[in-house]
This record gives structure tokens, sequence and C-alpha cells, in this order.
């Protein structure tokens, strides 16, 4: 008769002293250190994917997995919680499986794993602040795993993913991923990044365990390709890498499914049930505290765009100009209460005055204010578009001697102002809120803006997050979002033309 692990379980109530060693000595003697649950956690584990995320639901034995790998399938391996003090769970949880803290020192927190085979050494890290991923730099491991992975920031988990490496071919590199559905907007990269999987509006969606391929592209975005081979992006090849999503959950983990772990999740408040219990990850997301524009004003106004054939002339347009290195010029048209698609161009295009102002002039229409942004490559673009018509130079540090509509708020600068009165015109009990282009990219410059009430003499100012700070989270620069917020800065000169418009049939298209 065969006895799986759950009926073995059940019976062990009943078994006299002796028959429990027996069993013990039959099942650990010669037994590997770790073995996978069988389901997801084995899927996983198996998963020939570059990158795995392992979880959704609580309860489903994602730690477990990254210390699983850890100690049988790699030799230099590294695991990430975004701050030190969540480290010490994985490390109790480490002793208890092998028994002790053999080879651990605490102070570097790398662990020389006493595991029969070949040396395994396992390293606990941490990355509380944006650019923390740097003292990781140079360091190669061929597991990297992140706990919890909604915690960490984008530019964080791209950055330290890019030391996967090894110089032993023999043994397998990965990326892990492990946690639950984000609770706030800091984590919508993760369903963006998995979007296949987790986004209920992506046009090919994937089935849980299959593969998907992706590259970068030439706008640095990610771009899914059919398979494995390489793909040519401008003069260079490109190695596509694949990734895969494996829900788990509380019913998959054997240990926590027989102690009433369930009975737990399923007594928490909506919407934590619904995430921790059903890993879904589309309810429940909070934004922060201090964030600018509610997300849900976000894609509410993402919603009810639609393309149009005839959109009317221009209001304004903003042009935040890049020179070079990794940032990107883009253009936002604005048309009355509607926002056309993006257009954005890598910095090389936009190097110095003459090339910036000439990507710009064929996108304007009917003499419609140009927003730029005029500190640095800016400037020189303002001075050779000044003679074409309407030019605005924005510098974002000038003072503001604007309220806000309800006349209580100042603002201690343009930057604000600019960033409130897009926050007014998202604002769902507007009469006329705007729409925008359904841009993921634009959804989160502007979920990342932030702001805070200053003193500013007599009044309360609105203060909004620095365009570095931003950059140190997004790893990008917020150029859409920059480009948008000047399009509704005061005192813009009046566009030539009437606005009307026509709307072009409604397509089959997803955010």
């Amino acid at each position: 008769m065969v006895v799986d692990a759950k009926e073995l379980i059940g019976l062990l109530p009943h078994l006299r002293p002796d028959e429990l060693v027996e069993l013990d000595h039959l099942l650990t003697v010669g037994a590997p250190v770790w073995v996978p649950q069988s389901g997801p956690q084995r899927a996983a584990m198996e998963s020939m994917a570059d990158v795995v995320f392992y979880g959704g639901a609580a309860g489903g034995g994602k730690t477990e997995l990254l210390i699983g790998l850890a100690m049988t399938q790699h030799e230099k391996s590294i695991i990430f919680r975004r701050e030190a003090v969540q480290l010490v769970g994985i490390e109790e949880r480490v002793a208890t499986i092998l028994g002790s803290r053999t080879g651990y020192d605490g102070q570097d927190r790398i662990w020389r794993l006493p595991v029969p085979g070949p040396k395994r050494t396992l390293e606990l890290g941490s990355v509380k602040d944006p650019g923390d991923w740097s003292k990781y730099q140079g360091r190669p491991h061929d597991l990297i795993g992140f706990d919890e992975i909604c915690h960490f920031l984008e530019l964080q988990v791209r950055a330290l993913m890019g030391w996967k490496r090894t110089d032993n071919p023999k043994v397998r590199q990965r990326v892990v991923f492990a946690g639950n559905p984000p609770t706030s907007s800091d984590g919508e990269w993760v369903i963006r990044f998995f979007a296949p999987w987790l986004d209920p509006q992506h046009p090919n969606p994937a089935k849980p365990g299959e593969l998907r391929w992706f590259i970068t592209d030439a706008d640095g975005k990610d771009m899914e390709v059919p398979n494995d081979r390489p793909v040519r992006i401008g003069s260079d090849w490109m190695d596509p890498q694949s990734r895969t999503f494996i829900p788990s959950g509380v019913d998959d983990n054997l240990f926590y499914s027989t102690t009433g772990y369930k009975k737990t999740l399923q007594s928490l408040p909506e919407p934590l049930r619904s995430q921790m219990l059903k890993g879904d990850f589309m309810v429940g997301r909070t934004d922060h505290v201090w964030q600018a524009i509610p997300t849900e004003w976000i894609k509410a106004a993402q919603a009810r765009w639609r393309p149009r054939v005839d959109k009317g002339p221009m209001t304004a347009v903003g042009y935040d100009v890049a020179r070079g290195g990794i940032d990107f010029s883009c253009v936002m048209r604005r048309h009355d209460w509607w926002v056309d698609e993006p257009i954005k161009v890598p910095g090389a295009v936009t190097h110095d005055g003459p090339t910036g102002a000439g990507f710009l002039i064929p996108l304007v229409r009917n003499a419609a204010p140009v927003c730029i942004d005029a500190i640095g490559i800016g400037s020189a673009v303002l001075d050779f578009l000044r003679p074409t018509g309407n030019v605005v130079a924005v510098v974002g540090s000038e003072r503001s001697d604007s309220m806000d509509k309800t006349g209580k708020l100042c603002f201690k600068n343009r930057r604000a102002e600019m960033y409130w009165r897009l926050r007014e015109a998202l604002d769902p009990t507007n009469p006329n809120p705007i729409a925008l282009p359904p841009d993921q990219e634009l959804l989160g410059d502007l979920c990342a803006m932030r702001y805070k009430p200053v003193t500013m003499g007599r009044n309360v100012a609105i203060l909004m997050r620095d365009k570095d700070e931003i950059r140190d989270e997004l790893g990008r620069s917020p150029d859409k979002g920059d480009a948008l917020a000047m399009t509704f800065i005061d005192g813009l000169p009046a566009a030539a033309g009437r606005q009307t418009y026509t709307e072009a049939p409604e397509p089959d298209w997803r955010m």
C-alpha cells in the first residue's frame, strides 16, 4: 500500500515510540538535506525559466523554496529581503533545517553550508534604501532570490539581477522571486514584469509554469519575443531570457494545511484576505499616504481614453529633453482634455539644440504652446524654438504665485504647481476629467510622485518630490510624467483653433 505524505502525518499520533524512531530512520538516513513538496514547490524547483516568480497566496512555502535551492542546487546563493531585520526569520529557518548554526558568519551574514556535495554558500542581503543595491555590485551569484518581491523597488531588482553569473558551466544560474500580491502602488511593477500571468487585461495570457521569453529593446523596455532564439536590436544580438509564474497557497503546503493556518488566513479582513488566501493581484493595493495623484484616478483616466481620428487642435505640448546617456526625450501632446500617446526617443537623438528642436517641430500643430524644461539641454532647444512660435520655459524650482482650486493651498514652486494642476484635472469630481493613454510607464511615473505640505510664510504650501529621488526609485527618469505635467502649468498662451474632435471606432486594446 502506498501512503502519501498527508496520510502519513495523520497516522503519526497512532504510532508507538519505537515505530516513530524506525520511521524517522527510514525517512532521514541517506536523504537529501531538503526536498521540495510535491506540487507547485517542486514545479518551481524544476522550472527551466531564467526568472521564476513563485507564490501569490500566503503559506505556499516561498521562503522554504529559496533556502532549499541554495542548499541543494547552487554553489553561491544570495537571498534578499528589503530590510536587514527581516532576515532573522530566514536565519532561523536555515538553522532549523540544518540542526545547528555551524558555518554561519553572523557579522557578514554568510553561511558556509555544512551539506553533502560541493561547497555551497548562502549569503543574506538587504537593500533598504534605493541605492543600496550598489553594495552588492560585482559580487556574482548563481542563485539570486528575492523574498517578498513586492517590497523591492524595480531599479534595485533589475540592478541586482545583473550579477547573476558563475564560472562553473555545470551550475545552473537563475533568479527566483517569492512573494504575495503588492499591498501598495510601489509593487505595481511586479504585475507589469509578469503581465502575461498577472494582468487580466493582457492580450496573450500565459498559463502557470509556461515559459515566455523577453529582451530589452532599443528604448530600454521589456519586449516579449516568440522563443529563445537571439534577436537583433540595432547592431547587437540579444539573447532572450525566460520568465514564468507558478502560483501557490496554503493548500499546497502540507505543514501549514495540517496546522490550521488556513483558518487564520480566512479570518483576515478584506482585501487582505483575498490577497493572502487567494493570491489576488488585482485587489486592495493602497497608495502611499503622500502620493500626489491616487492610482485609481490615473487608471480611470486611462480606461476612458479612446483613439481619435480627428484629434482637434493641440492645447499644449510638453517636452522633456535628454542628452544621451540612459535617459530619453519625451513629448506629450494635449488636445483639450484628451492626451495623445507619448512619443519617446533615446537621448542621443536630441543631443544638442538643433537636433532637439528638429525632432519636436514636426510634432506641433496649430501653434500650440510648447513647454520645455529649461534646465540643461532644454535651454539649448528652447533657444532654437523661440522663433517658431509659442514656447514656454519651465523651471521647476521657480516660485509659483498660484493657489490650488480651493484657494487654501499655495505651491512651493512651479513643479508643485504643474503636478497639482494635473491632479485637479484627474479628479473624478471634475465635470470633464482628462483622458490619458493606457501607457504603463506613464502610470508608474505619476504613481511615483509624492508631495508634502510645508510652511511658506503664513500659508501651507505643496512641495513635490525631487526628480532625482523618483529616478532612484524607478530606475529611469519620469520623462512621460514630467512632460505631461508641464502642459498643465499656469499661464500658458492660448493655441490657435477651436477644440473639436471625432472618435475613432473603439479598438480591441488592453492596458
